[in-house]
């Protein structure tokens, strides 16, 4: 069980999945005003710096879900590293379907919701394993414009329009399934720029040390073509933020 060979090979140097910043996470985690020892369930969990950090930085304990072998690994050592490994716990597993031993505090699904089918399908899952009282956590992109065109929408790596909502679109969508919007920590510019540009050197770094690998043109060919793709749609048509949701 591993995600596409692509996705391991672009973000192995990253520590954070998404265009969140280290600043922008610890932003979030202090709003979340988590308690020493609050549970926190980590659907798509990556290389796991949200459970680490937090655990560091406010005492919670929790567990991470991760379909990549590479991402779960450098969590583990990334738990070690932080002195955080007996606090928090990383399952190389599929996380659609995954729920809970024990009812949460938290339970996220942070950049991952394709894995219950999109957002509506993330909340229910998410759910059966929450506490009474306890949050939501959902990470999810946004149009900041529409896009004029299917093209554009496509340039995005959406499949089309329809594929996202508008912030306020978005917002009112949580209502409408039953839910308060809490809090939220939107990615900026930057964000995008460190999670999609970084891609770009680890590419150009692992081509060099891999020049005879067989998946080697089809690196070669994604970085021919993300920087100027970025630049010309994600860039000014793509948000992405996380929102904190209680059940009404």
């Amino acid at each position: 069980m591993d995600i596409p060979r692509i996705f391991t090979i672009t973000e192995s140097a990253h520590r954070i999945h998404n265009p969140i910043t280290p600043d922008k996470l610890a932003t979030l985690g202090a709003a979340l005003r988590l308690a020493p020892g609050a549970s926190l369930l980590d659907l798509g969990s990556g290389s796991g710096e949200m459970l680490c950090t937090w655990a560091r930085d406010h005492g919670i304990t929790g567990t991470g879900v991760d379909m990549s072998q590479l991402f779960t690994e450098q969590a583990q050592d990334r738990a070690e590293e932080l002195g955080v490994a007996h606090q928090v716990k990383f399952i190389h597993g599929d996380a659609a379907g995954y729920v809970s031993d024990q009812k949460v505090d938290v339970a996220a699904c942070v950049g991952a919701t394709w894995i219950a089918g999109g957002v509506a399908g993330s909340i229910a899952l998410l759910t059966q394993s929450l506490r009474p009282g306890g949050i939501i956590l959902i990470g999810e992109p946004f149009w900041r414009q529409l896009p004029p065109t299917e093209e554009v929408a496509k340039g995005c790596l959406a499949h089309a329009i329809n594929d996202f909502l508008t912030l306020p679109a978005l917002v009112a969508s949580f209502g409408q399934l039953g839910y308060d919007v809490v809090e939220m920590v939107l990615a900026d510019q930057d964000g995008w720029d460190r999670y999609e540009a970084a891609k770009w050197l680890t590419m150009r770094r692992w081509l060099a040390a891999n020049p005879g690998d067989a998946f080697a043109p089809e690196v070669r060919a994604q970085l021919n073509s993300e920087p100027e793709r970025y630049a010309t749609y994600t860039r000014d048509y793509l948000g992405w933020g996380v929102f904190v949701l209680m059940p009404r």
